[in-house]
């Protein structure tokens, strides 16, 4: 039980610290105004501090059915993808200067979630191999 909780952990607090380093990382390489945008990943870095309280109390409420590593990265990618829609990063406004960033965000969490489930799959080939 401590094992999954500590899992969990590890890996909500890894994807909330990427989405947010590579928040940071977007807006530097879009050169787009900081006045404007520069604070933008703080809003992310709250968006996953509220999406990280929310997907443990999930884990920690149905400790059972996430037993895996990337079972915790996709509940944590969907409640941070729903928080996304509701703060209103929509990547398919009209006439808004902001979309690239907003659909950089949905690809930087997408990119995000496959360094996980890569991680996830040479992690349970190494477990087979010692097995």
């Amino acid at each position: 039980m401590k094992n999954i909780l500590l899992k969990s952990a590890e890996v909500i607090v890894f994807m909330s610290v990427m989405n947010f380093l590579l928040s940071v990382l977007t807006l530097n390489i879009t050169n787009l105004p900081g006045g404007n945008f520069g604070m933008y990943p703080f809003l992310i870095l709250i968006e996953c501090l509220v999406v990280s309280i929310v997907a443990f109390l999930t884990v920690l409420i149905f400790k059972k059915r996430y037993n895996s590593i990337l079972k915790i990265a996709i509940l944590f990618q969907i409640i941070y993808v729903i928080s996304l829609i509701l703060s209103c990063f929509n990547p398919f406004k009209v006439d808004c200067v902001d979309n690239i960033f907003s659909l950089l965000l949905y690809v930087n969490s997408i990119i995000i979630l496959l360094i996980i489930f890569l991680y996830s799959k040479i992690i349970s080939s190494k477990n087979k191999k010692l097995s």
